[in-house]
């Protein structure tokens, strides 16, 4: 309610209401879209590993995001001397160099020197002079990261999401209730015994 001297509220707000909606019906379009992008970029790019550059994992900084592990933005030096790797032939293989970052942590290292390792096992060089590694490269496979979607099963349909996060949720703030109540019975079936 208004108070002291001031105007009584009458707002008319729902004048031209549309012009001041953003509506997302576009979405499920937009997301196709994407989709049949991202395969057309595979097709593409093939047999080139469709997410492109392989870069470090390294661990964010400060203490509420250390335990974390991302994607760096490359190798430091020293991961590519352990690994066997020139600096400099490393961006043409398809590896990421950072010639800013230094290794403060052995574990650090040598995950990173075992990611490199690996990835150079798996590592299929085609010259662009020779053009029969050409016909090798079908018999190259592609790792694509996403699936088809799958059609909604009726063990799907009966699957209870929100019931089942309400349900463990329950649980977490009830356990030392229960533990409780738990100990106070058997305490009464000692008693009785006895």
């Amino acid at each position: 309610m208004v108070k002291h001297n001031n105007m009584i509220p009458n707002g008319h707000f729902h004048k031209d209401w549309q012009r001041w909606i953003s509506t997302w019906f576009n979405q499920p379009g937009r997301k196709k879209r994407r989709r049949v992008a991202r395969q057309l970029k595979a097709e593409r790019v093939a047999p080139r590993p469709v997410e492109g550059l392989l870069r470090s994992a390294v661990h964010p900084p400060s203490i509420r995001y250390n335990m974390k592990l991302r994607e760096g933005r490359g190798f430091s030096l020293e991961e590519l001397k352990q690994a066997g790797i020139n600096h400099k032939e490393a961006r043409s293989l398809g590896i990421c160099v950072d010639h800013r970052r230094k290794n403060k942590s052995v574990n650090s290292l040598q995950e990173n020197v075992q990611r490199l390792k690996n990835y150079m096992a798996k590592l299929v060089v085609m010259p662009k002079e020779e053009m029969a590694q050409v016909q090798k490269a079908a018999e190259i496979v592609q790792l694509v990261a996403e699936a088809a979607p799958r059609a909604v099963t009726a063990e799907d349909k009966k699957f209870r999401a929100f019931a089942l996060l309400r349900k463990a949720r329950a649980d977490e703030r009830l356990v030392g209730t229960r533990m409780k109540r738990a100990l106070e019975m058997a305490e009464k079936e000692n008693a009785k015994k006895k």
